[in-house]
C-alpha cells in the first residue's frame, strides 16, 4: 500500500513562501510518501447552497466566489507546471468523508498538513479531522512574526496595540524570511478515483456560475489581469508598486475614499493566502534600501503589524472574542435585530449620503476604503443602533479581502468589545457630517456612486 501525505490549502493559496506546503514536502521526501494537495470548499461557497447567516443573508457573495475561483485557477495552474493537480472538495461534509473513506481503502495515510487558522469555525475544521481519527499537523505561517522569536508568550501580549507594537519595535524582532517552493516532482499522484472527486466539485460549480457584473468605478478592479486572483498577479503587482514612489506618500492617501492608487491594495491577495506578509516585508525594505525610508514605508509596517496583532489576539483569546460581548468583563446587552434598518443600511436607504455611497460600492464591487469601512460600522452601532455582529458577518458576506482575524478584531475595536480601554460603544464614533467634510468636501465619492 503506498504512502500518502496530503497538503490542505487553506487561506495560504501559493507554492512560495508557504512553509507549511515545503514542510509537507519535506515528509513526503523523508518517508518516500506520494504527496496530494487539496482544496476544501465551504458549504459557503456554492451557489447552490443557500447557507445563510442568522440574519438571513448569504455568507459569501458573487464577488468573493468569482475572486476564490481565478484564485484556485491559477493555484492549479502553478501546480500543473510541478506535475501536480489540485483536488477541490465540496463544502458538503458528505462528500469530503467520501474521500477520506476511499483514502482509507487504498492509502497508508501517514499526515495531512496544513496552516493553522486560530479561529473557531476553522478550528474545527481540523477537530473534525481528528475525530475521524486522522492525524493533522498545523503551522501558524500567515504572520510577519514568528511567535516562537518572542522573549514572551502570546498568552501575556500587550492587549493594547500601542503597547504591543512598542514591545516589538524595542524588542528588534527577527521577521520571518519568504521561503522558496520545494515542490519536486518526484512527488507525482495521479489516481483517476482521487482526481473524480475534483470532477465532481468543477461540475457542479458550472451548473451554478455567477458572473457578477463589472462596474469600471471599483478600486479593486478584480477581474482585470492587474487585479485578478492567484499569486502571479499578486507578485506582479508587488513589484510594479515598489516600482513606483507610492510607498512614500501611503501615509498621506491612505485615508482616502476611491480609486486603485490611495492604498497599497495588497489585502485580498493577503486574504486568500496569494501573497504573505514576508513577501511585502521583503519588497517593502528592498524599495528602502534603494529609496530611503519614510513616514510612508514605515506605515505600510505599521498597517502590517495590526494584522499581525489580530492574529495573535486570536492565538491569546480565541473563542472570547466571538462572544457577543466580546473581551468585557461584564455582561453587555446587545439590541435586537431591526431587519428595516438593515435593509436600509445595506441597500443605500439610510438617507445619509456617505454611508449610502460606501454600501453602495461595497455590495456593487466587493471593496471599500479603509477610511469608509470605518465609518459604516460606526453608523451601524451608533446612528441606527445595530448589533456589532451583524456587520462583522456583513462584511464577512461582501468583502473580497475578507480575513477571519482583521474583520473580527476591528469590529470589536470599533463596538469598544475587543482591547479598546474605553469600553462598549465608549468612543469609536465617525461623525457621518465631519466625516464627509473631511473627506469628501467636493462631493465627488458621493456623486460618483450616485447619492448626491
Amino acid at each position: 500500500m503506498k504512502k500518502f501525505i496530503i497538503y490542505w490549502f487553506r487561506n495560504d493559496l501559493r507554492l512560495d513562501d508557504n512553509p507549511a506546503l515545503n514542510h509537507a514536502c519535506g515528509l513526503a521526501e523523508r518517508n518516500g510518501a506520494e504527496l496530494l494537495t487539496v482544496f476544501c470548499h465551504t458549504p459557503a461557497y456554492s451557489a447552490l447552497n443557500s447557507c445563510q447567516t442568522k440574519w438571513g443573508f448569504a455568507r459569501i457573495s458573487s464577488h468573493r466566489r468569482k475572486f476564490l475561483r481565478d484564485s484556485l485557477n491559477d493555484l492549479r495552474y502553478q501546480l500543473h507546471q510541478h506535475g501536480f493537480d489540485l483536488l477541490e472538495l465540496d463544502g458538503e461534509l458528505s462528500a469530503q468523508t467520501e474521500l477520506w473513506t476511499y483514502i482509507y481503502r487504498h492509502y497508508e495515510l501517514q499526515t495531512i498538513v496544513c496552516e493553522e487558522i486560530a479561529a473557531p469555525e476553522e478550528m474545527a475544521q481540523v477537530e473534525s479531522l481528528h475525530a475521524l481519527k486522522l492525524p493533522v499537523h498545523t503551522l501558524l505561517q500567515s504572520t510577519m512574526y514568528a511567535p516562537e522569536d518572542f522573549d514572551f508568550e502570546l498568552v501575556s501580549m500587550p492587549d493594547q496595540f500601542t503597547a504591543f507594537r512598542h514591545k516589538v519595535e524595542q524588542g528588534a524582532y527577527s521577521i520571518r524570511q519568504p521561503a522558496t517552493c520545494a515542490l519536486s516532482n518526484n512527488f507525482v499522484l495521479s489516481d483517476p478515483g482521487l482526481l473524480a472527486f475534483s470532477v465532481q466539485m468543477q461540475s457542479k460549480e458550472e451548473a451554478c456560475v455567477e458572473h457578477p457584473e463589472q462596474d469600471n468605478r471599483s478600486s479593486f478592479p478584480y477581474w482585470t489581469v492587474e487585479f485578478s486572483g492567484g499569486s502571479q498577479a499578486a507578485l506582479r503587482y508587488l513589484e510594479s508598486y515598489f516600482s513606483t514612489d507610492k510607498a512614500h506618500s501611503y501615509k498621506q492617501t491612505r485615508n482616502q475614499l476611491h480609486g486603485t492608487g490611495f492604498s497599497t491594495k495588497f489585502s485580498p491577495w493577503l486574504a486568500s493566502g496569494a501573497m504573505s506578509a514576508p513577501q511585502i516585508l521583503a519588497a517593502l525594505r528592498k524599495f528602502e534600501d534603494e529609496q530611503g525610508k519614510s513616514d510612508g514605508s514605515y506605515w505600510i509596517w505599521f498597517e502590517l503589524l495590526w494584522r499581525d496583532y489580530f492574529r495573535f489576539l486570536h492565538c491569546k483569546y480565541g473563542v472570547q472574542l466571538y462572544r457577543a460581548s466580546g473581551l468585557s468583563k461584564s455582561p453587555v446587552s446587545l439590541p435586537a435585530f431591526d431587519a428595516q434598518k438593515f435593509q436600509a443600511w445595506t441597500q443605500s436607504k439610510s438617507g445619509e449620503p456617505l454611508i449610502d455611497a460606501a454600501m453602495r460600492e461595497l455590495a456593487t464591487t466587493g471593496y471599500l476604503s479603509n477610511r469608509l469601512r470605518q465609518q459604516v460600522v460606526s453608523y451601524w452601532l451608533h446612528e441606527l443602533g445595530g448589533d456589532w455582529r451583524v456587520a462583522a458577518a456583513w462584511f464577512e458576506s461582501q468583502l473580497l479581502d475578507y480575513d477571519v482575524y482583521s474583520n473580527q478584531g476591528n469590529c470589536l475595536y470599533l463596538a469598544g468589545l475587543g482591547t479598546d480601554p474605553r469600553g462598549y460603544l465608549g468612543g469609536r464614533w465617525f461623525d457621518p457630517q465631519k466625516q464627509t467634510k473631511q473627506h469628501d468636501a467636493d462631493g465627488a465619492y458621493r456623486r460618483l456612486w450616485n447619492t448626491i
